[in-house]
């Protein structure tokens, strides 16, 4: 099993009013969660990135994790802290070029010993790309063409160095980019930086087969997992990839008591605390495409259509047909007699693994042993101290199972999540 462990922004995901809650700006906070991770053997820390503040009816709605230090830069710090834990960054391929970017990765890579990893990310929208100077945006059936050849170009110049450090000459001409020159950086440590990729869309599939060490992904159910699972699987020998090349690790929650009925009791204060009245209403907002203010939040779902293609929010995708979501949002609280408030707990609910340690451990396992996954990425609901009892509780009981490493056995990424260093294509 691989974890690794996630630190969220200010969003609706996370309980910043808890007075255990800290700074998502001071290194300390990004240090202390980091150092957990690593004391329970966690392969890697990963940090999510945005390039805009989103907006809802034309206000700031949550800071979510564009308003802190930039990742690169904070994994950088951690390289210094940290000895053996993994360092992923996300960064966008739409709005970065692949010279300067190949470069502070592979950058990454030297300072921690080849422990770094790209999440490699797109964007459609044009309000992200206000903030670029070419103040433009792709169209969404671009964006995967263009990562597909910004990854591979990465590549070619991480290949531009052999692995006994002599510099080549690279030229890479395509319909995205045409660089030449000679890379600066000599070929990493652990041959390429892990690459991930986010996303559950059949396009993202399909690149994360073509391209990638990891897909992070959600599903809701072992059922949904296990059918991702085959699909993604099931992709890679197209580009003559073995299962094993690709690890499927979704991001998840845990919440740990110490018995069952009482972390159910601790999770559901968790998702009352994350979804308040007012939450609820935005939440709700997103998916409608209108001010929903005049309903009330403990009463019933709105009883008007969704207003298609709106722009209420910015800066966040609208996933799927809006009138299809109200569809099964109303079919949801008819079934189980829930008010609006109680629908959006309902269903913004992550996948999560809630009990005592033994049932925390034991559905993780589950979760591996039918294919449903390879590992999790867990995701806090409170920062930096959201993961001290999975480390503490949980994992002795996973390496006591034998499904998890009680020590690091290699100094990089690769080896921790068992991937080859890649053959040298220069």
């Amino acid at each position: 099993m691989h974890l690794a462990a996630h630190f969220p922004g200010v969003n609706n995901t996370t309980v910043w009013a808890d007075p255990r809650s800290r700074s998502q700006i001071d290194f300390s906070s990004f240090e202390q969660l980091a150092r957990t991770a690593e004391r329970g053997k966690f392969d890697f820390f990963f940090l999510a990135e945005g390039l805009r503040l989103r907006e809802h009816n034309g206000r700031i709605h949550d800071l979510d994790v564009v308003g802190r230090p930039e990742s690169l830069t904070v994994l950088n710090a951690l390289a210094a802290v940290t000895e053996r834990l993994g360092l992923a960054a996300t960064v966008n391929a739409t709005f970065n070029e692949p010279y300067e970017l190949a470069r502070r990765i592979a950058s990454l890579d030297h300072l921690s010993g080849g422990r770094a990893a790209w999440n490699v990310v797109t964007s459609s929208d044009a309000f992200t790309g206000e903030n670029f100077r070419r103040g433009g945006y792709l169209d969404r059936v671009d964006r995967y063409t263009r990562a597909a050849e910004f990854v591979a170009t990465a590549r070619e110049l991480w290949d531009s160095w052999t692995p006994d450090g002599v510099s080549r000459p690279f030229a890479h001409e395509g319909p995205q980019f045409t660089v030449s020159g000679e890379f600066t950086v000599p070929r990493s440590p652990q041959g390429h930086p892990v690459v991930i990729q986010a996303g559950d869309s059949s396009e993202g599939r399909e690149f994360a087969a073509s391209a990638a060490d990891i897909i992070f992904t959600r599903h809701g159910t072992l059922e949904a997992g296990r059918d991702f699972y085959a699909d993604v699987k099931g992709r890679l020998a197209a580009y003559g990839r073995e299962a094993d090349s690709l690890k499927i690790m979704p991001g998840v929650t845990v919440v740990v008591g110490d018995n069952d009925a009482e972390a159910q009791e601790k999770a559901a204060e968790i998702r009352r605390q994350q979804v308040s009245p007012q939450n609820a209403i935005l939440a709700a907002e997103q998916i409608w495409g209108t001010d929903l203010s005049a309903y009330d939040p403990d009463g019933p779902l709105p009883d008007i259509d969704p207003v298609p293609d709106s722009e209420i929010t910015q800066g966040r995708v609208r996933h799927g047909d809006p009138f299809a979501v109200v569809a099964r949002w109303r079919a949801l609280a008819e079934a189980k007699g829930l008010s609006l408030r109680g629908t959006v707990i309902e269903t913004t609910t992550r996948q999560s693994f809630i009990g005592s340690p033994g049932t925390v451990a034991a559905e993780l396992t589950a979760f591996v042993d039918q294919r449903a996954a390879d590992g999790f990425i867990l995701v806090p609901h409170l920062t930096p101290g959201g993961l001290d009892d999975v480390v503490d509780r949980v994992v002795p009981l996973l390496q006591e199972r034998g499904v998890f490493r009680s020590e690091y056995t290699g100094s990089t990424l690769r080896s921790h999540l068992g991937l080859p260093e890649p053959v040298w294509k220069g």
